[in-house]
Parts: structure tokens; sequence; C-alpha cells
């Protein structure tokens, strides 16, 4: 790959201004990226879009990849379109959001995110200011609309003011995301030596960190997810950012959130990535109930967490499914354990009913930090319940617990929890492998040596004849 000796010889230093930096094209032909590595579908859209008479590129992620030897998947687009133009374009485009407006051009499963360049705004200089314009309602009355709104702390609330291509660049978060490919020539518009970062393997930021940071806390997450990912140093004045201001993650809403803590373990990174938020103490804004227990590297929920996490990324890098329910249970595990036991301390009730108020108050307030979809937190609980259940073995319980449908992610998580702990736990474990393994008649032997083995059942206690009236 070709880059110009202005890209190479550049300070290595973070950029302060994107607007102070001359854009670096790289024409086709000087580096690795051509039509073939891209989507039909993004393809077509660019076509359409540049055949109505606008400007779109492909821009960020997809083109990072291509020029770090990887496969892109993600083809996301920027236009000077606006997204009533952009539906205007497409009969397959729905416009979505409040915060960010974005066109999504479905192609079946596939679906193509278009964003319109996005512009300063010069209105937003003090906190907690709104950038408004009079717009035209259906009835015909003017009102107001709010495009861009900040809060107190500077997070963008609402980021809808639109500008040109340069502007966009300067908006991007970090350098190599502000490169653009154009479907006419075939060139790389790289306005923030994001080529530069990729050499130099460094997580660059567009602007002051302390700003941009502030606008969007996720950023700091997201950081971390591209330096496990990429294999890329963290700057020590983005580290310095991360202890400051950290504590912004507790504005995102919930549910943004769970998509970006997805992004985060379920991309093939895990144990690089927890190690990295853990070593800039972002993980505790995550999982504040889990955090405190992590006191040095051996301790158990350090080595259940690190464990986890190596499965995750064979599964995910060997094409295998995975779950974030299985994620949550294990990162929640312990708090719940915690947490039951100052239940009976406190109150003196059997284990079975502070366990059962212990799971639903740690999800409680897991959810406040990060929203997790029901039919996530249901597969959590039923997980949980298991690992109560998994031990009692005598009868038919051990062919209820067998065909339950939640028994093979709760083995799993068992098994695990015996390489940890050992004892018990692991001859548990080691009894449920045999169990799956054998035939039905051994089974049967199996639950009788199981009965031998604990002496005689208890009898149970006559119920008391009820009085005649």
């Amino acid at each position: 790959m070709a880059i110009s000796p202005s890209a190479q010889n550049e300070d290595t230093s973070s950029i302060k201004t994107a607007s102070a930096i001359d854009p670096v094209v790289v024409p086709k032909g000087q580096h690795p990226m051509t039509f073939s590595d891209i989507s039909e579908n993004a393809l077509s859209v660019l076509r359409r879009l540049n055949s109505k008479g606008y400007d779109a590129y492909l821009v960020g992620g997809c083109i990072r990849d291509k020029l770090m030897g990887k496969t892109p998947k993600d083809f996301d687009i920027a236009t000077n379109a606006t997204p009533e133009q952009i539906k205007a374009c497409f009969r397959n485009c729905r416009l979505i959001g409040r915060r960010f407006r974005l066109a999504h051009i479905v192609f079946g499963k596939d679906i193509i995110e278009v964003a319109t360049f996005r512009g300063h705004h010069a209105d937003l200089e003090n906190n907690d200011a709104e950038n408004k314009v009079k717009v035209k309602a259906r009835s015909g009355k003017q009102v107001e609309d709010v495009l861009a709104k900040q809060d107190q702390q500077g997070q963008l609330l609402r980021d809808n003011v639109f500008g040109t291509i340069d502007e966009d660049a300067e908006r991007r978060d970090f350098t190599f995301n502000a490169m653009y490919f154009s479907a006419k020539d075939q060139s790389i518009i790289d306005f923030a030596h994001g080529l530069r970062s990729i050499q130099n393997k460094r997580v660059e930021l567009i602007g002051d960190p302390a700003t941009r940071f502030r606008e969007d806390p996720v950023r700091m997450i997201r950081a971390v997810r591209f330096a496990a990912k990429l294999g890329m140093s963290i700057p020590d004045e983005l580290a310095t950012q991360f202890k400051e201001l950290g504590h912004l993650l507790g504005n995102i809403p919930p549910a943004r959130l769970f998509e970006e803590v997805l992004k985060l373990f379920i991309s093939g990174s895990g144990v690089k990535t927890f190690q990295l938020l853990h070593q800039h103490g972002l993980f505790g804004h995550l999982f504040p109930q889990f955090a405190p227990l992590l006191v040095d590297d051996k301790c158990r929920e350090m080595q259940l967490v690190m464990q986890v996490l190596k499965n995750t990324d064979e599964r995910i890098n060997n094409e295998q499914r995975v779950t974030p329910a299985f994620l949550y249970a294990a990162f929640l595990w312990y708090p719940v354990e915690e947490r039951a036991q100052t239940i009976i301390n406190e109150s003196g009730i059997t284990y079975h009913d502070a366990f059962n108020i212990a799971m639903g108050e740690v999800l409680h307030r897991q959810i406040q930090r990060i929203m997790i979809p029901k039919r996530f937190s249901i597969a959590i609980r039923e997980i949980w319940q298991l690992q109560t259940r998994l031990p009692k073995r005598f009868g038919r319980r051990a062919f209820q617990t067998l065909s339950h449908a939640r028994f093979r992610a709760a083995y799993d998580f068992l098994l695990i929890r015996g390489q940890i702990e050992g004892g018990d736990l692991m001859e548990l474990g080691e009894w449920w492998t045999e169990f799956q393994e054998v035939s039905p008649e051994e089974r049967k032997t199996m639950l009788n040596v199981l009965r031998k083995e604990a002496g005689p059942a208890r009898k149970r206690k006559p119920r008391p004849k009820k009085k005649a009236n």
C-alpha cells in the first residue's frame, strides 16, 4: 500500500483539530480496497445516490479493516443527502433515531446504514444549550425543531446538524474512522491521518479527549474495544481521561449500553477487552456489583471471568454460537451468591428463598446500568437456578434436569465453576459429563450407586390428619 510522504512524516502526537489538516487522497491502485471487497448492496446504494446527484462515500470500519488486512464486514455510508432525500431515493428505506437521525436501506436481512454528513454546533458553546430551527409542520404551522442539544456535562443528547464532508470528518471520533472511499474514482480520502494511526498501531482521537468523551462517554469503551480488536495501544492522554470521566458512562441510556457491551465481549477478543477495561477502571462503571470482587488476578472471581471469556472467544473464532445470557450469568454469579448469604445472615430465611430474592435484586440493579432484554434475563435466571438443581439427582430429578432447555448452558457453567473451585463442584461436573454419555440403562445404574452412597433415604414425616368438624 503506497502512502503519501506527508502522511508518513506527520508528528505522532494526538490530533487536536482535524480542520487544520489537509486531507490526504490515496488514489485507486495505491491502496488495497477495490469493488470486490464491497457488498453488492452497499455498492448499489452508493451508485444510486451518486446517480441522483449526491455525494456518497463508504466510511469508517470497512476501510480501516481492509487497510489492516482484515475482511470488511460492516459497510456504512456517509452522504450530503438529508435523511428525507435519502428516503426519496429508496423505497426500501426507513428512517430511525432521534439522537442521531439515520437511514436504513433494507435488503432482506442485510441493512446498509446511511448517515448525512454532520456539521458543527455553533449555538452549543454553553452547556445545557439547544440548537433549534423553524420547520413547517403538517398542519402548516411553524414549529421549532431541536436539531442538537447538550447537557450540563457536555454530552450531546441530540445531533442532527448537517454539514460538509470536511465537517463530518472532524466530528468523527477516531482518526482511522475518518477515512472515506469514493465509488466514483475508488480513491480513499484520509482527513485525520488514519493511515498513520494504523501504521503506528495507536488509538488516536480527533480533537480534545476530554471534550470528545464528554460529548459521548461511550467513546471511552469504544477506544478500548478498538485497542483490543486491532492490537493497538492507548495513548496516556486517553487513559488519563478514562479515570477522570469514566463515571459519565452512568449517564448513557441502559438500552444503548447493552448494544455496546455486546460489541465489547462478543467480538472474539473478549479477554483482551476485559483486561483493558479492568486496567483502566472502566469495567466497574459497567458492572458495579461485580468489579469490587475482583481483588486480584488469583481470586476466584477473576479466574471465572477470564475462563468464561476465553471459552467465548474460542467459540466465536470457531464460528460457534454464543449467547449474552451466559456472559451475564457469569459476571453476576458471585454477586448473587454474596447477596444471598447476606440475606440469610440478616433474616435467617432458607437458602432457596434467599437465593431467589438475591437473583431478583442483582438483576434489577444491573438493569439500572445496562438493559438486559427479557429473553436474556429469563435465560440468566434459569442458568442460575439450575446450579442449585444440578446437585439434586435422586429419582426422576436427574432426568428432568437433563431435559431442561437450558441444561447445556448450565452444565457448561458448572464445569467452569468446577475448574475454578474444584472439590465437590468438579466431581459433580464429571458425574454429569458421564451421565450424558452413557446408555439409559447405565444411567439407572449410576443413580442406584448414587443412592447407595448417600445412605438410606429419609422418611417423610406423615402429615397430621385434619380434625373432623
